[in-house]
């Protein structure tokens, strides 16, 4: 059994293998008188090291270790600890993961394991068991009363579209196949939840369906959901608070000016650093509509910065004026026989620098407490 004394580095060619190993003789030997052999011997013999093997050991144990204080070690086989630990070191196929865990020195399934252990996994639900410890680990040191939710998309270099993989709406405006990924955290981001949807699906109906199997799973986990401005529309808060979850949903900044229209009429524009503004807004049409509470937070720090922000966007909007570039997603460009900078929308964002907003179903009490702990 060899136990480790002090890690000195790792050599990736014969001349930095020679430095380690002189780093470490140095270390072994400090201190030390050395011997004259050379009267002695005829000739003098150099021993020549031998490299046996190589394995990252370091970056393996830590990743174990990590894996066994998730509580992750007594989910599955080793089979699928070695898959999940080699997507960390290098995000690839599950036929080339052979070679990663090679490269690492660490053993490595066979490809027709591999797609047994993926199998079972499916078939004996790790999912769920995994889901329980990642929720066991986070609630160590107390209840979890706050979650995060958002949405990413991923694309595929695929022709045509499948059953899953389908042509939806891109930011990107990309016409690839995609999949949605929709992932929940606690609020150090650490994830309790990830579920797959087909590409052609609204982000906004994502939620839901993953807060419902979140409570299902955790056996009526009650908890606060919070979600960016990309989960805001009226018929997604209307279900969430039907199916008794608290909610609290970026509002799109530019709502403020029509939001905050009474509060500026009364008071003015001037706003304090710090300063919370209550406000109320109908969402939704007929029998759906709701009067829903929007809190905003105005800061001259987050002011400076989309300030920095805005002065770019009306650079590149005058450059497109000018013809000093051709337009792409830009911001402020009025398009017409002549491209042109739009003044009126640079003057409408310039009254809400600074300003975020919330839409909550969250009583006055209970969010001054979760803004102040989580948000500002």
């Amino acid at each position: 059994m060899r136990r480790i004394v002090e890690h000195i580095g790792s050599a990736h060619s014969p001349e930095e293998l020679a430095v380690l190993l002189e780093v470490a003789d140095t270390k072994l030997h400090a201190g030390q008188l050395a011997f004259d052999l050379s009267a002695l011997a005829p000739a003098k013999v150099s021993a020549v090291p031998e490299v046996a093997g190589s394995q990252s050991r370091v970056l393996w144990e830590v990743l174990e270790q990590g894996y066994r204080d998730l509580g992750f070690d007594k989910i599955g086989t080793d089979a699928f600890k070695q898959l999940v630990l080699a997507r960390i070191v290098e995000p690839t196929s599950k036929a080339d993961t052979i070679r990663v865990l090679a490269e690492l020195g660490v053993p490595s399934p066979s490809l027709r394991t591999i797609w047994r252990t993926l199998t079972r996994s499916v078939s004996e639900d790790w999912r769920t068991q995994l889901a329980s410890a990642a929720l066991g680990h986070v609630t160590a040191g107390g209840a979890l009363s706050v979650v995060m939710y958002d949405v990413t998309t991923l694309y595929f270099e695929a022709e045509n579209e499948d059953t899953f993989r389908k042509v939806g709406m891109s930011k990107e405006r990309r016409v690839d196949p995609q999949i949605l990924v929709g992932i929940l955290v606690d609020p150090t981001g650490f994830p309790l939840e990830v579920h797959s949807f087909a590409g052609n699906r609204a982000e906004t109906s994502t939620l839901l369906p993953v807060l419902t199997r979140f409570r299902e799973r955790h056996h009526g986990a009650d908890v606060v959901v919070v979600a960016d401005a990309g989960m805001l529309s009226a018929a997604n808060l209307n279900a969430l608070q039907e199916a008794g979850f608290d909610f609290i949903v970026g509002s799109r900044t530019g709502s403020a000016p029509r939001d905050l229209a009474e509060h500026y009429e009364r008071r003015g524009t001037y706003l304090r650093d710090g300063q919370t503004i209550e406000t109320k807004r109908t969402m939704g049409t007929g029998a759906h509509a709701r009067t829903r509470r929007v809190v905003w937070h105005y800061s001259r720090k987050r002011e400076r910065r989309d300030n920095i922000t805005l002065n770019k966007q009306i650079e590149r909007a005058q450059d497109i004026a000018d013809g000093r570039r051709r337009p792409k997603k830009d911001r402020f460009v009025a398009l017409g026989n002549q491209p042109g900078v739009n003044w009126d929308a640079v003057d409408k964002a310039r009254s809400y620098l600074g300003l975020k907003g919330y839409v909550t179903s969250l009583s006055k009490d209970t969010l001054s407490g979760l803004t102040r702990a989580t948000f500002w």
